[in-house]
C-alpha cells in the first residue's frame, strides 16, 4: 500500500528514459511543484546531460537505485524494453513505490509486468500520454507538452482504487486530461488513430525515397506532403516496437485501410468521378467535424 504520496507532492520521482516524453514530464512536474526530486535513468550520456542542463532531472541514477529510492517510477522507454526494466526493478522494488509508464501499447506491457512483477504488479498503473512530436530527445522537451492532452489509464484489476487515483492525479498535475479504458480497447483504438497513421507516413516517405526520381520529387514537395509525413521523423526504434507489440490490432487496421485504397484505385481506374467525390465528401466531413470536438 502506498502511503506517502499526496495530491500535492509525489515525493521522489525517477523517469526511465528522458527523451521528449520523459524530459517533458520532468519539466512539467517540477514546474507544477509536485515533486521533491526528479532522477533520470537512461542509456545516452549526452541525452542525460541535456536533461540535466534543461533542469528536467536533478541527478542521474541507475534502475536498481531507482527501485530502492523512488516513490514513483515512470517508464518512458520503447515498449520492447519494458520487460527488461521490470526484471531489473523487481528484486529491489519497495512496497511504497508506484510504477507507471508512457507506452503506446498496453497489452504487451501489462503482460510483461504481470509475468515479471508477480504479486508486485499491483504497484504498476499503466498509462499512455497522448502527446509527443516528430522530434525526439531531451533537447525537444517542453514543460507544457501534456497540457490539454489526454492521458489514458488502463488500470489493472490488481490496482487499488487509491493507487489508481494517485497516478491519475500524477498525470493531471502536468495538465493531462485523464481517461480510463481497458487495455484491449486501448490497443484497438490507437492501432487505428495513432499507429496506422505513423506507418502510412513512413510508407509514403519510403515510397518516394525509393523511387528513381526521388531527388526531383523531394525537391518539389509542398505543405501537404510535409504535413502528412511530419510524423515519419519520429523515433524509428519506438515505432518498430509499437508495430510488433500491437501487431494483431495493427494488421486488422492495415487490412481495412488496404480495402479502402483498393476501392479508390478501382474508382480512379474506372474514371468514376462521382464515386470518388462521394468517398471524399464523407471523409472530408468527418475530418471537419474533428475540429469542433
Amino acid at each position: 500500500m502506498t502511503i506517502i504520496h499526496s495530491a500535492s507532492n509525489y515525493g521522489t520521482v525517477t523517469i526511465v528514459g528522458v527523451g521528449l516524453i520523459g524530459a517533458s514530464l520532468g519539466l512539467g512536474l517540477k514546474q507544477a511543484g509536485v515533486v521533491t526530486k526528479v532522477y533520470g535513468v537512461g542509456r545516452s550520456k549526452s541525452n542525460l546531460d541535456e536533461a540535466l542542463k534543461l533542469g528536467a532531472i536533478d541527478a542521474v541514477i541507475d534502475l536498481v537505485q531507482a527501485a530502492k529510492q523512488s516513490d514513483v517510477i515512470v517508464l518512458c522507454v520503447p515498449v520492447a524494453q519494458m520487460r527488461s526494466a521490470f526484471e531489473v526493478i523487481e528484486p529491489y522494488l519497495e512496497s511504497r513505490t508506484l510504477i507507471t509508464d508512457a507506452g503506446s501499447t498496453k497489452g504487451d506491457v501489462i503482460l510483461a509486468a504481470k509475468e515479471v512483477l508477480g504479486k508486485k504488479a499491483c504497484q504498476f498503473v499503466p498509462a499512455h500520454p497522448i502527446a509527443g512530436g516528430a522530434q525526439h530527445g531531451a533537447a525537444a522537451a517542453k514543460a507544457d507538452l501534456f497540457k490539454g492532452k489526454q492521458t489514458i489509464l488502463c488500470p489493472l484489476q490488481e490496482n487499488s482504487a487509491q493507487d489508481t487515483d494517485l497516478i491519475a492525479g500524477f498525470w493531471e498535475s502536468v495538465g493531462s486530461d485523464v481517461k480510463k479504458i481497458g487495455s484491449v480497447q486501448h490497443d484497438a483504438i490507437y492501432a487505428a488513430v495513432s499507429h496506422l497513421p505513423h506507418i502510412l507516413s513512413y510508407a509514403l516517405m519510403a515510397s518516394v525515397v525509393n523511387s528513381e526520381d526521388a531527388d526531383q520529387k523531394l525537391g518539389h514537395v509542398g505543405a501537404g506532403f510535409k504535413d502528412f509525413t511530419r510524423i515519419a521523423a519520429s523515433s524509428p526504434e519506438m515505432w518498430r516496437d509499437i508495430c510488433l507489440g500491437n501487431r494483431t490490432a495493427i494488421l486488422k487496421e492495415l487490412d481495412q485501410y488496404l480495402l479502402i485504397v483498393n476501392h479508390l484505385r478501382k474508382l480512379i481506374s474506372d474514371n468514376d468521378g462521382a464515386g470518388l467525390e462521394k468517398l471524399f465528401n464523407k471523409a472530408s466531413k468527418a475530418r471537419q467535424d474533428l475540429d469542433v470536438l
